[in-house]
């Protein structure tokens, strides 16, 4: 072990020592925006940039037990929106091959996973895993890790709408029946994440400072991170940093 890589493990225990102390201020719900895989392959000079997804999917498994050794209880890792579905064949196709072996991954390691997005938008292939890995861990319990793919905010939102006007009609109500009775609570339900508490952190690499679409309704009151390494130099020493800004913080809900 060189002496930097001694300097960052002492400093990574003083950051857990302080966190330990602070098991009530550990949030619930992390959601994280993989940003970056692209610009770290051009970064290290390889044009092919499918090996920096493949780097970059390799810190997924890593990420997820970081956070259950936290005590978080849910976590969302944003893999693919639904605009980069767009990319050229090229790219997407050894992209897709990689989410479905980080996928199949997690499924293996024990996790309960939730996939999250427009599946019908994604190869069938794609779509088919992310079905199977929702059905095979469906009753697993402890920290569940919702699987973001071909996903976006705004469509997100637009879906919990149509559902909620479908169940709705379902039951012989009318529009008007349902203006009389709408509020915030009937779309969180219909929500891809519904059941789950909202995220208490976003975090998100490659030291971009948005949001992108990602969970937009959920996140009103989150509080965000934004860290300046690509997702394939994403370390545990930056995860704590991340938990120990998010414990100094004063949360106040939107005032």
């Amino acid at each position: 072990m060189g002496v930097r890589d001694l300097v960052y493990r002492l400093y990574e225990r003083r950051l857990e020592a302080k966190l330990s102390r602070e098991r009530d201020m550990v949030p619930r719900h992390v959601g994280v925006i993989v940003d970056g895989n692209r610009r770290w392959a051009r970064a290290m000079g390889i044009e092919d940039v499918s090996r920096g997804h493949r780097k970059g999917a390799d810190k997924i498994s890593e990420l997820v037990c970081w956070c259950r050794e936290a005590g978080v209880e849910v976590v969302t890792v944003w893999l693919l929106s639904s605009d980069n579905i767009n990319r050229s064949k090229d790219e997407l196709e050894p992209l897709m091959k990689i989410i479905e072996d980080v996928v199949q991954e997690l499924v293996d390691a024990g996790w309960h996973i939730k996939p999250m997005g427009a599946l019908d938008l994604l190869p069938d292939h794609t779509a088919h895993v992310l079905k199977n890995a929702k059905e095979a861990t469906a009753h697993r319990p402890g920290l569940i890790v919702n699987v973001a793919v071909g996903y976006g905010g705004r469509r997100e939102i637009a879906d919990a709408v149509r559902s909620l006007l479908l169940e709705h009609a379902s039951k012989g109500a009318t529009i008007e029946d349902l203006v009389e009775v709408l509020d915030v609570e009937h779309i969180a339900e219909h929500l891809y994440t519904r059941g789950q508490p909202d995220p208490d952190l976003v975090i998100r690499t490659s030291g971009e400072q948005r949001l992108s679409g990602f969970l937009l309704w959920q996140s009103a009151h989150s509080e965000f991170y934004f860290c300046e390494a690509y997702w394939p130099d994403f370390r545990r020493v930056d995860f704590l940093r991340a938990l120990r800004s998010y414990a100094a913080r004063h949360r106040r809900y939107g005032t």
